[in-house]
């Protein structure tokens, strides 16, 4: 699934195409997304200019110029291209937004687990959002703040920190990343995790968070950019995806095991 990398990566790469740009024209070809496609979302679209491209966890949203958004979530397979108006439909090509010059925002989603939703100006808050913790790059996520909603907690701090309740884009991959920088093992209680380390955790996922944006995002199967070029950071992986290979630190076979049905990929050396 593309995680929250995945996503600034395609916000970033859409936004030169689309600020600015008035849609002209929206084509639905499959309703049934995740959430079924809203009865007036292309009147509510037509006309509008894009003013902004912002990202919420893993919701992209285009800010129109009537302060309404549009929403939209890449699910598990889910891409967003940008064409050039005509450019010839492929299988699955659910949503066409056409722009004032010719560009062509085109979302294609096998699995259907995606969604493109509108959030009106008077909502104060969309449903889907109002439930999420702090982005890891606010100032609002740091150790003091980790230590602090951890107190009491026996579940394992790998699942602590990718619960989108405490932050927002700690996926599977990032997760085991920045846990092997902190040196904390993901089995280890999240409340018995120690103030510092949780400073050093906080910095840790924030860093690799940032280096995965600055790289293109992670691709293991079937996540690319709204270009369509694939991510490149599974290459520079320090511990997912490498059980039994030897630890880039000290040289001690990494190992994997299951916490909370997903799988974890850790060094028993340097994460203790």
């Amino acid at each position: 699934m593309p995680e929250l990398p995945e996503v600034e990566t395609v916000r970033r790469g859409v936004e030169p195409h689309v600020l600015g740009r008035r849609i002209e024209r929206v084509v639905v070809r499959d309703k049934r997304l995740r959430w079924p496609i809203a009865e007036d979302f292309v009147d509510k679209l037509i006309g509008r200019r894009i003013v902004a491209t912002e990202r919420r966890g893993k919701y992209l949203q285009l800010v129109l110029d009537n302060g309404d958004r549009l929403l939209v979530h890449l699910g598990m397979s889910g891409r967003l291209f940008v064409l050039r108006s005509g450019h010839a439909l492929l299988k699955h090509d659910h949503v066409d937004v056409e722009l004032d010059d010719g560009t062509l925002l085109r979302f294609n989603d096998p699995r259907r687990f995606g969604a493109m939703l509108l959030w009106h100006s008077g909502e104060p808050l969309h449903p889907l959002l109002a439930t999420m913790g702090p982005e890891p790059f606010s100032d609002e996520f740091n150790g003091e703040y980790l230590h602090t909603l951890s107190r009491g907690r026996k579940t394992a701090v790998k699942s602590f920190i990718m619960d989108g309740g405490v932050v927002v884009g700690a996926g599977n991959i990032y997760a085991a990343e920045s846990l092997f920088r902190a040196g904390i093992r993901p089995t280890r209680a999240a409340g018995d995790v120690s103030r510092p380390r949780y400073d050093k955790l906080a910095t840790a996922i924030r860093e690799v968070l940032a280096a995965a944006i600055e790289q293109g995002g992670t691709t293991l199967r079937d996540y690319a950019g709204a270009d369509g070029a694939p991510g490149y950071f599974q290459q520079v992986l320090d511990v997912y995806g490498r059980d039994g290979e030897a630890c880039r630190v000290c040289a001690k076979p990494i190992r994997k095991l299951v916490i909370g049905q997903r799988s974890s990929f850790f060094c028993p050396n340097c994460q203790k």
